[in-house]
C-alpha cells in the first residue's frame, strides 16, 4: 500500500506539478481490486477537471483501473504481497518505524488526582489512555515525559484537614482520609462557622507550603497526609503498569502562577473586579474566570498558568498534551486564551484533549463530593471477579488487558458504558480475545519445524487478506499518532485478529508443505499484535 501511495504521489507531481498526499484504502467488497483512492475526486476542484478525466490521465502510468465517480483501483500480485511480508518478517521493527517526532520532547499530562482523595474511575481511564498516547509518541521517536498534576493545596484540602485534625491519622487509611473530605464539604456548606474556619485553614495550608513549615501539629498532620496520598498513588500506578516521570503538586507552581498573573495584571491582560483578579473571556467569546481571589489566594486558573510555565522551564517542550474530563473544556479554553495574550509560543504547542465519563450499565450519576463515586480499585476488582466467574482465573495480566482494552477501543470524547462481564469475554471485541489470538499464534509457531520454503508461492484468498491487513499497520500507526487516537490501534487489532481467525480456520500451518510460507505470516501477525498491544499498555502472556 505504501508503494502505491508513493507511486501515485509521484505521478500527481509529474503530471500536475502538485505536492499532494493521496489517501489509499482497502477497496470496497464490490470492487474487484485490492486498494482504491479517491485522489481524482479531491484534485478535481483544484485542477478544474472532471474526476474521471483525472483518473484516466493518472491510470496510464499506474496500471490502475477506474470506477465511477472517479476512483483509481489497484490490484497487487501474490509476489508483491509475499515480498512485503518477507520484509516485515526479516526486520519488523525497522519496517514499521516512524521518525515523525524524532528528537522532539513531548510532555503528556494526565491522571491528575488530588492528594487527600482516592482515585476514581476517571483517574483510571485517563491514566490508561494518557499512557497509551505517550507510547504512540514514543513509537514516533519522541522523548516523552509523563507528568501528573495534583491539588495538594486548595479548598478541598482545607475541607479535609478541618475534619482530619480531629482524628488520629496513624489509624487512618487513604479511604478514611477521603471520607474526611466528604464530611468537610458538608460542614462548609451547612455551617457558617465551619466555613470561616476552613477558609482560614486554606490560607494556612498555602503558608505551610510556601514557607516549608513542618514543626507545628497542623503542619505535621498535613505533610503526613500528603505523603500517604502520594504513596497510595504510586502503588496504584505501579499495579496498572503506568509510570510517571514528574509529579507537579499545585503548591510547587502556585507562586509562579501568582507572579505571572500579577505581572500581566499590570499590562492589562488581567483586570481587577470586586477585589479579585479576573480574565475577561467574554471579549473572546468565552467566559470570565477568577485567577486570584479576594483573599489574594491563587485559584486553579492561576495554578494552571504556573504549571505551563514550569513545564516550559523544566523541558522546553515541543508539544504538551493535557488530558482532562470534558467538564474542563471551557475552563481550559479561558486559561489558555489568557496565556495566549503574553506567551503564544506556549499555547501553540499545547493540545487539550478531553474525555467523557465512565459509567456502569444503568447510568448511575456519581459524585466524589457526595462520596458515591466508583473507585479505581473497584473497577479492577469488578473485572477480576468477572474473570473468575467466567473463566475461573484471577490472572492479573488478563485483568489489566480486559480493563485497558475496554477503555481504549472507544474514541476519546464521549461517555463510556463499561461492562465488566463483557470485558472478559474470550469471544468478541475484548482484550482477552486478542490475547488468546496471540497465544494461539505462539502455539502454531512452537509446533512448526521450519520446513522448506516453497518458491513462487501463490497466496490463497485467506493468506492474501491476512497479508493485506498486516500491511495496513504502519499507516494505522501514523494516523493514530497524528490524531493522538489509541482507539484506531485497538480497532485495527480486533479486525486483524478476526482476519487471522479466518486464516487459522482455513489454512493449516504446522506439518504441511506450506508450513514455511505460512509460518512467516503467523510470525508477522504475532509481531504486529504484540507491538500494537504494547502501544495499548497490554502485555502478551505465554499461555492462557
Amino acid at each position: 500500500m505504501e508503494n502505491i501511495r508513493e507511486a501515485l504521489k509521484q505521478a500527481i507531481k509529474d503530471l500536475y506539478g502538485l505536492d499532494f498526499e493521496p489517501d489509499i484504502a482497502p477497496s470496497p467488497a464490490n470492487i474487484d481490486a485490492d486498494y482504491s483512492t479517491n485522489a481524482p475526486l479531491k484534485l478535481a476542484k483544484e485542477l478544474h477537471k472532471p474526476p474521471m478525466q483525472i483518473a484516466e490521465e493518472l491510470s496510464k502510468d499506474l496500471n490502475a483501473n477506474i470506477s465511477n465517480p472517479g476512483f483509481l483501483n489497484f490490484t497487487i500480485s501474490s509476489a508483491q504481497l509475499i515480498k512485503s511480508i518477507d520484509n516485515l518478517y526479516k526486520n519488523f521493527t525497522q519496517a514499521i518505524a516512524s521518525s515523525d517526532f524524532k528528537g522532539q520532547t513531548v510532555i503528556c499530562e494526565f491522571s491528575d488526582p488530588n492528594p487527600f482523595k482516592v482515585l476514581h474511575v476517571g483517574h483510571l481511564y485517563t491514566s490508561i489512555i494518557g499512557d497509551s498516547i505517550g507510547k504512540l509518541f514514543e513509537y514516533a521517536g519522541a522523548n516523552v515525559i509523563r507528568a501528573n498534576f495534583g491539588g495538594d493545596v486548595g479548598l478541598h484540602v482545607a475541607k479535609t484537614m478541618y475534619i482530619l485534625q480531629q482524628k488520629d491519622i496513624n489509624d487512618l487509611t487513604i479511604e478514611d482520609i477521603a471520607k474526611c473530605y466528604i464530611e468537610g464539604t458538608a460542614a462548609y456548606e451547612d455551617d457558617p462557622a465551619a466555613k470561616a474556619e476552613i477558609t482560614k485553614l486554606n490560607k494556612e495550608i498555602y503558608r505551610i507550603n510556601a514557607d516549608k513549615i513542618h514543626d507545628t501539629p497542623f503542619a505535621e498532620l498535613y505533610w503526613k497526609g500528603r505523603e500517604l496520598s502520594y504513596d497510595y498513588f504510586r502503588n496504584f500506578y505501579s499495579e496498572i503498569g503506568v509510570k510517571f516521570d514528574k509529579y507537579y503538586p499545585e503548591s510547587t507552581v502556585a507562586a509562579l502562577g501568582l507572579a505571572k498573573v500579577k505581572e500581566q495584571l499590570a499590562k492589562g491582560v488581567y483586570e481587577m473586579s470586586d477585589g479579585a483578579v479576573i480574565f475577561d473571556g467574554d471579549k473572546y467569546g468565552l467566559h470570565t474566570r477568577v485567577f486570584i481571589n479576594k483573599e489574594g489566594v491563587p485559584t486553579y486558573e492561576a495554578k494552571d498558568v504556573g504549571l505551563i510555565f514550569t513545564k516550559w522551564q523544566d523541558y522546553h517542550f515541543d508539544k504538551s498534551v493535557v488530558i482532562t474530563g470534558n467538564e474542563q473544556l471551557d475552563y481550559m479554553k479561558v486559561v489558555l486564551k489568557s496565556i495566549e495574550q503574553y506567551a503564544p509560543e506556549l499555547t501553540s504547542r499545547t493540545t487539550h484533549l478531553t474525555h467523557g465519563l465512565v459509567k456502569l450499565p444503568g447510568n448511575i450519576k456519581m459524585s466524589s463530593r457526595k462520596g458515591n463515586f466508583l473507585k479505581a480499585v473497584d473497577v479492577l476488582d469488578m473485572v477480576k471477579n468477572a474473570l473468575k466467574q467466567e473463566h475461573d482465573s484471577d490472572d492479573s495480566t488478563i485483568t489489566l488487558a480486559a480493563t485497558k482494552y475496554a477503555f481504549l477501543k472507544y474514541k476519546m470524547g464521549g461517555n463510556i458504558i463499561f461492562d465488566p462481564a463483557e470485558s472478559v469475554k474470550m469471544t468478541g471485541n475484548s482484550g482477552p480475545y486478542l490475547l488468546y489470538s496471540c497465544v494461539r499464534a505462539k502455539k502454531i509457531l512452537h509446533n512448526c519445524q521450519n520446513n522448506q520454503k516453497i518458491n513462487n508461492y501463490i497466496y490463497n484468498i485467506y493468506e492474501k487478506n491476512l497479508s493485506k491487513k498486516l500491511l495496513e499497520y504502519k499507516n494505522i500507526l501514523k494516523d493514530s499518532v497524528a490524531e493522538m487516537a489509541p482507539h484506531k490501534v485497538a480497532n485495527y487489532l480486533y479486525e486483524l485478529a478476526q482476519e487471522f481467525s479466518r486464516f487459522y480456520e482455513h489454512c493449516p500451518v504446522a506439518g504441511t508443505p506450506e508450513e514455511h510460507n505460512r509460518a512467516q505470516l503467523v510470525q508477522v501477525y504475532l509481531s504486529t499484535m504484540t507491538h500494537g498491544l504494547n502501544i495499548l499498555g497490554i502485555d502478551v502472556p505465554e499461555e492462557m
